[in-house]
C-alpha cells in the first residue's frame, strides 16, 4: 500500500513540476473491493507526501487517511465502474490541450508519442465532474479510449498503472503544445493512419513508458523523493 501511495505522490509531483497539474488536479489508483487511493482535495500538489493520500470507497467515504477526497472523486469512480481494465486515472487542467478545446481546434497527431492517445474524444461541457451524472457523461465520452478532453476544462488519462496514466498525460500535453506552436506558423503536419500505426507499434512499450517515468522522476528534487 505504501509503495502505491508513493507512486501516486511521485506522479502528482511530476505533473505539477511539468505544469500539467497546478493547485487542482488529482490522480488515483484502484484497489480491491471498490476502493481507491486518491490525493486529498486540500493538499498542496507541489509538496505532496504519502500523508496526503487517502483511501476511499466508491461512495466517497474515507476508509483511511487524513482528509477528504477532491469533489471530483466522482470522475474516478464513474470510469472505474464501467472500465474494469482501468487501474489508474489522472485528471489535470493542462494549458495547451485546453487551449485547443477552447477554440474548437481538434487534437491532431503531430508528435510521435502523441499518436498514442489519438483520436481524442471530447466532452462538450466545461462543467466540473463532481456528481454521478457528469461522471457518467465523461465515462461515456471516454469509451474504450485511453484519454479524453473536456471542453475548456482539462483532460483525463487512464491506464493499467499510474505510470501509464502519467506517461499518456505527458504525451498528450506535449503533442498539444507542439500543435499549438506550429499553428502560429501555419498548418501543422498530422501523421497519416499508416504513420500512426507504426508509431503505436514502436512506442506503446512498457520499457519506453518506464523510461519516460524515470526521466521526469529524476528531475524531482532529492527532498521530494
Amino acid at each position: 500500500m505504501e509503495s502505491l501511495k508513493q507512486d501516486l505522490v511521485d506522479c502528482i509531483r511530476m505533473l505539477e513540476s511539468s505544469d500539467i497539474i497546478d493547485y487542482n488536479g488529482h490522480a488515483s489508483i484502484r484497489l480491491d473491493d471498490n476502493r481507491l487511493l486518491i490525493n486529498i482535495g486540500s493538499c498542496q500538489r507541489s509538496t505532496l507526501t504519502t500523508a496526503d493520500i487517502c483511501e476511499i470507497d466508491f461512495e466517497g467515504n474515507v476508509v483511511s487517511g487524513n482528509g477528504k477526497p477532491p469533489l471530483e472523486f466522482h470522475l474516478h469512480v464513474g470510469i472505474y465502474k464501467v472500465r474494469p481494465d482501468v487501474k489508474a486515472i489522472v485528471h489535470a487542467h493542462p494549458k495547451w490541450s485546453t487551449f485547443l478545446t477552447m477554440t474548437g481546434n481538434e487534437y491532431q497527431p503531430v508528435y510521435a508519442q502523441g499518436t498514442l492517445v489519438y483520436p481524442l474524444p471530447l466532452l462538450d461541457s466545461p462543467n466540473s465532474i463532481n456528481n454521478p451524472v457528469m461522471a457518467g457523461r465523461l465515462a461515456d465520452t471516454l469509451g474504450d479510449r485511453s484519454a479524453a478532453l473536456m471542453k475548456a476544462h482539462g483532460a483525463v488519462t487512464v491506464g493499467n498503472t499510474i505510470q501509464d496514466a502519467f506517461v499518456l498525460a505527458n504525451y498528450l500535453e506535449e503533442n498539444s503544445y507542439r500543435q499549438y506552436m506550429a499553428m502560429q506558423i501555419g498548418t501543422p503536419y498530422a501523421f497519416t493512419a499508416e504513420e500512426i500505426e507504426k508509431c503505436r507499434e514502436k512506442l506503446w512499450n512498457p520499457n519506453l513508458f518506464e523510461r519516460t517515468w524515470n526521466h521526469f522522476k529524476a528531475k524531482l528534487a532529492p527532498t521530494q523523493l
